[in-house]
């Protein structure tokens, strides 16, 4: 939707940042890089209204992009580390993770359903190495900023990680419904709101401007987990809506 301006309803009528001409690093996996999967081509690519695009046209800030597809927290402690020198010129670290450490090896589940599976990263770890980040973070004279996570659509999901795998099997384990999916990738947004509590840290709420929408699957690609077009254009004006709010 657009303004009387022709601009997205989310963009400030009056620009309100002036001065803060410090840089912002985004930190975490494919949905901060702003992937999606493009249906017509059969391939993922970066969706045009990104977060990154949208700070810098909008804010006026330069954005050093380390998010990276398939990153778990634990990646993302690595890479912020190793990139943290370079990073003089940021003041602030949005940081976004969750969807891949909730996620399962589906191969492994598919081959042997009835054996106990672990996500990528428990929970437990999930929150302690978070809250590692945040620190290493702070330590730098950085602000964190954490981002909760978009839902899923357990049922085109199942369909997308099942398609070339036994999916009576991924079912059989799943208890016999994908909406399991959805419930376990919720506990994952709940350790983000309790980390970003925690340590003290602001929290964009990106997840309700999805459920809000009377039909939040429309703002997501065919593989039922990222943000379509429509739907990284709604991460982006969210951020920047409550960047500074």
């Amino acid at each position: 939707a657009t303004g009387k301006s022709g601009n997205p309803w989310w963009i400030p009528r009056k620009k309100m940042y002036d001065g803060m001409n410090q840089g912002i690093c985004v930190l975490g996996d494919s949905i901060a890089k702003g992937v999606l999967f493009d249906a017509q081509r059969n391939r993922y690519a970066i969706a045009k209204e990104n977060i990154g695009k949208q700070i810098t046209q909008v804010i006026g800030n330069s954005v050093t992009n380390l998010s990276k597809f398939g990153c778990t927290v634990t990646d993302g402690l690595t890479r912020f580390e190793k990139q943290k020198d370079a990073l003089q010129d940021c003041r602030t670290v949005l940081m976004n993770f969750g969807g891949n450490d909730s996620d399962f090896l589906w191969q492994e589940i598919s081959a042997a359903p009835d054996e106990l599976h672990k996500p990528k990263t428990p929970i437990d770890f999930f929150e302690q190495t978070y809250l590692k980040l945040i620190e290493s973070v702070r330590k730098c004279g950085l602000t964190p900023i954490l981002l909760n996570l978009p839902p899923v659509d357990h049922t085109r999901y199942f369909a997308w990680i099942s398609r070339e795998l036994n999916a009576d099997n991924i079912l059989k384990w799943l208890g016999g419904t994908s909406a399991f999916i959805y419930r376990w990738h919720e506990q994952y947004n709940v350790a983000v709101h309790k980390i970003a509590q925690t340590a003290n840290v602001k929290l964009i709420d990106i997840r309700s401007a999805f459920l809000e929408r009377r039909d939040y699957c429309n703002y997501l690609s065919d593989d039922g987990i990222h943000p379509n077009e429509t739907g990284h254009a709604l991460i982006a004006g969210t951020v920047v809506q409550q960047f500074e709010g």
